[in-house]
């Protein structure tokens, strides 16, 4: 009976990993940012990021938006600027009691607003604008960056400029060396 407990334990953990993944590193070239994941409030969300980042989707990626004053973005491009496959899209979790605040990561989407695939932002300011509300669907936060506000801060300050169908791109690349799921 003990063994058979232990492995129902030992099961239910394993088909749980996903959800329980709290911390996810990224390894910039600007130096390491720590982010925070809220299972709880956005599981399906943080389940797709999970998935993403244990399938090295984020290793060699660049911030292809960086806006000083309101936020950084990337998940989708590489430093050539070809755009990286994605898996379908996830249902939006916008109204799940996390705000569009500085230092909080959020998915980024088209106007569909259950359009979000691989593609994230964190904000560099408080954007309330971005939060559901009454006949806004608003952006899915899912986190929070929890180390590493120093090196959001000297990315969102970098040069950017216009290419092709990009605005606000880094004049220098800004990229994502390695993203590891820490626990």
């Amino acid at each position: 009976m003990k063994l058979l407990t232990s492995l129902l334990v030992l099961a239910l953990a394993t088909v749980a990993a996903p959800a329980l993944a709290q911390k996810v590193r990224l390894a910039t070239s600007e130096g390491d940012i720590v982010l925070e994941l809220d299972a709880e409030k956005a599981p399906k969300t943080v389940d797709n990021f999970v998935q993403y980042v244990r399938a090295g989707h984020y290793d060699g990626i660049i911030f292809h938006r960086v806006i000083d004053g309101f936020m950084i973005q990337t998940g989708g491009y590489k430093a050539d600027l070809g755009e990286k496959p994605t898996r379908k899209p996830i249902p939006l979790e916008s109204r799940n009691g996390l705000s569009n605040v500085r230092g909080s990561i959020a998915m980024a989407r088209t106007s569909d607003p259950n359009s979000a695939t691989a593609q994230f932002f964190i904000n560099v300011n408080d954007n309330l604008r971005l939060d559901a509300a009454e006949g806004r669907d608003g952006y899915a936060v899912f986190g929070k960056v929890s180390v590493g506000m120093d090196v959001v801060d000297k990315i969102r300050v970098v040069p950017t400029h216009a290419q092709g169908m990009h605005q606000n791109l880094p004049v220098t690349p800004v990229t994502i060396r390695k993203a590891t799921v820490e626990k």
